[in-house]
């Protein structure tokens, strides 16, 4: 009936789509027109020489436009024509491409995904952007990587930032930024038809059609949806994890002058389902095993530019976020929030360059008890409210320039956090630069770690203790009001170098310094007789962990032939954390993260053009162990065989996972589910834009 229900709105949208289209049947041979250029923005990225490629511009470091070549941070970019090549479907199987990110599946429907460790479910160090808003969840903590979805082909790139940034986006940008941002209303004209499906992508669709009001007032509206298949459990049978969605939006944007207003919004909907550890969560805590449920929301977001000048703009950004998840032995929760964003920049004498701006969240939850949660009070609301302040200083004119800057906030929770940064960037040549910083950035905490009851799991003897008492042992995760935010002091130092020989490469260090940490500390074990004779362990939240980390991320990019592009990315990640010894293994995304997150993993891409009409593309993996899960290193390839029998069709034939049946990569932390094995896959589609 879900499933039903789901394409029933899906198909809803693409008649709605279709009707529009058809009213504005007037304007198809302008629309038309602009496709033609929007084709040929797509092949222009291929032609691009290195140097071209090393001055694409990115704007997540700085708020502002800035050459690739001259940022004084570790930043790598995912292109519209890396998503197109490598054939993926989602954002976090596109996230493998970069450096220094760890992305592991759990699920049909969920990842693990960080930046430079402490991966898990709920990853609690990354900040996540899309077009500028935030869908960090600040109720659990990290984020909810099913809800974030879009139409593949109107994602212009990926700018993924290693690395605190928290004096530019504020708390919880701890690790890294990760900003999606899409193409504007102009560069998505005509109609685009997409479709396919396969073995574990079941089936998908896809439509956009975008047009104009007038020359000034271009916009599109867009639908996807598909069917995932369940994955398979490694202890038999089904994960129940069949993952169908439905989803659809607009983009209007409107040029008038020197100011430009954006109005966006998307809606969606999941139905999903987890599976149970029942060797984890044995009565007391539950009966049931296998659940299905469903969440949907939606956002709307309104954006005004305006350029005085080159160096002298100012904006300001609103909008307002719902989300709506129900599932029912573990979660249930509504949640909206509100945000507005302001930043002014200007030139100060001759070399100086400021920006500064202020920001203001609100964030409303309601959660309804479960088998597994619950919250004390049930509703609660929170605010966030900062200002940042950023001075770029030309110390040498194109050879030297020191950054300064820091975040000012206030949280309801610890109150007021300041985050600086310095940062100098040092270009010898045309085709060298070497850049260090020194970052401060915190993790303020989430509303759960302040009032959750979990139960977590259902052991045979008290952590540490004897096995004389036969009674199971319920541990019940407390969250504290005390609780702290988790800090870090990181020193990085990074260096970029283009070669004669159409080469480049990409080198960064970094050296993380964390105290404050999340950490358990065990109370005393209470007897309770019903439903079944069983002991009651409270573990409480503290901050008594510490920890450092240290590693090198590569990227290396070349072109050994006109038609031949490689890509490589190599990161090596240690990581020693100093937490309790024994109730360690009740958090691998903190305590046990020495364990959980691979030392090594490489990614090699290679991009062939056949001839003008047919690519080639292959995709190799490999990544190292992950001992806490007993998950051995693996090794994969993905490849795409594309064919344009006329010019504006494309059909396609992609493989997944091909060297190996199945394998394993992570497994769902503090919500105990069966792991699951991700599969070999394979899919054939089209796509046509006219």
């Amino acid at each position: 009936m879900i499933v039903r229900s789901t394409f029933i709105t899906l198909m809803i949208y693409l008649i709605a789509i279709m009707m529009t289209m058809r009213c504005a049947a007037e304007s198809t041979y302008a629309a038309k027109y602009s496709t033609d250029s929007v084709q040929n923005n797509m092949n222009r990225l291929m032609d691009m020489s290195i140097e071209e490629l090393m001055n694409i511009e990115v704007t997540t470091v700085t708020r502002h436009a800035q050459k690739l070549s001259k940022v004084s941070s570790a930043v790598f970019v995912i292109t519209q024509d890396d998503i197109k090549r490598s054939g993926v479907t989602s954002i976090p199987e596109a996230l493998r491409m970069a450096p220094g990110v760890q992305v592991a599946r759990i699920g049909a429907d969920k990842w693990s995904i960080s930046v430079r460790g402490f991966n898990g479910r709920f990853a609690n160090k990354l900040q996540v952007l899309m077009d500028g808003r935030s869908v960090y969840n600040p109720l659990f903590a990290g984020i909810l990587w099913d809800q974030q979805d879009t139409l593949m082909e109107d994602i212009e790139r990926i700018e993924v930032i290693r690395g605190p940034s928290a004096a530019m986006w504020g708390a919880n940008a701890v690790n890294g930024v990760i900003n999606i941002i899409t193409k504007k209303a102009s560069d998505t004209q005509g109609t685009l038809l997409t479709a396919g499906g396969g073995s574990f992508e079941q089936g998908f669709v896809g439509a956009r059609y975008g047009g104009k009001i007038d020359d000034n007032t271009p916009f599109r509206f867009y639908a996807k949806g598909f069917t995932r298949d369940h994955l398979n459990s490694t202890r038999g049978g089904s994960a129940n994890d069949a993952w169908h969605s439905a989803r659809g939006g607009f983009r209007m944007d409107h040029v008038r002058g020197i100011d430009q207003f954006t109005l966006q919004s998307d809606i969606f909907y999941n139905a999903q389902g987890d599976r149970l550890d029942k060797s984890l969560l044995i009565a007391p805590i539950i009966q049931a095993e296998s659940v299905r449920g469903n969440s949907k929301g939606g956002n709307i977001r309104f954006r005004w530019d305006r350029a005085f000048s080159e160096k002298s703009s100012l904006s300001l950004q609103t909008y307002y976020d719902i989300i709506d998840f129900r599932m029912a032995t573990w979660s249930n929760v509504r949640a909206e929030s509100f945000d507005i964003d302001f930043q002014h920049r200007f030139p100060l004498f001759d070399r100086h360059d400021i920006t500064w701006g202020a920001n203001y969240r609100l964030y409303h939850n309601k959660v309804f008890d479960t088998e597994l949660i619950s919250l004390n009070p049930r509703e609660q609301t929170n605010h966030l409210a900062s200002a940042f302040l950023r001075d770029e200083i030309t110390l040498i004119p194109e050879k030297l320039k020191l950054t300064l800057g820091s975040r000012f906030g206030y949280n309801d929770f610890t109150g007021m956090e300041i985050q600086p940064n310095a940062r100098l960037m040092w270009m010898p040549s045309m085709q060298n630069s070497v850049w260090m910083s020194v970052s401060r950035a915190v993790r303020i905490p989430s509303r759960a770690e302040n009032d959750i009851l979990l139960n977590a799991q259902t052991l045979s003897e008290i952590p540490g203790g004897s096995n004389l008492i036969s009674f199971p042992v319920l541990t019940q995760i407390l969250g504290t009001p005390s609780f702290n935010s988790e800090k870090l002091l990181a020193y990085e130092l990074g260096f970029r170098h283009q070669f004669p020989f159409q080469a480049s490469v990409d080198i960064a260090t970094f050296f993380n310094d964390y105290s404050q940490l999340r950490d358990l500390s065990a109370g005393i074990p209470s007897f309770l007789a019903n439903p079944i004779p069983h002991l009651v362990l409270p573990v409480s939240l503290t901050n008594k962990a510490s920890g450092h980390t240290y590693g090198v991320e590569i990227s290396a990019d070349s072109r050994p032939l006109e038609n031949w592009r490689l890509q490589l990315s190599y990161s090596y990640l240690n990581m020693h954390i100093s937490s309790d010894s024994i109730l360690k293994q009740l958090d691998p995304t903190t305590g046990s993260a020495a364990k959980v997150n691979p030392q090594h993993q490489v990614s090699l891409r290679s991009n062939y053009d056949l001839s003008d009409k047919i690519q080639f593309n292959l995709w190799l993996r490999y990544v190292s162990s992950v001992d806490f899960f007993n998950i051995p290193s693996y090794v994969t390839m993905d490849a795409k065989l594309a064919f344009k029998p006329v010019r504006n069709v494309e059909l396609f034939l992609v493989g997944q996972n091909l060297l190996k049946q199945n394998h394993n990569e992570s497994v769902s932390a503090f919500i105990p589910l069966v792991p699951s094995s991700i599969p070999r896959g394979i899919y054939v589609g089209a796509e046509w834009r006219f």
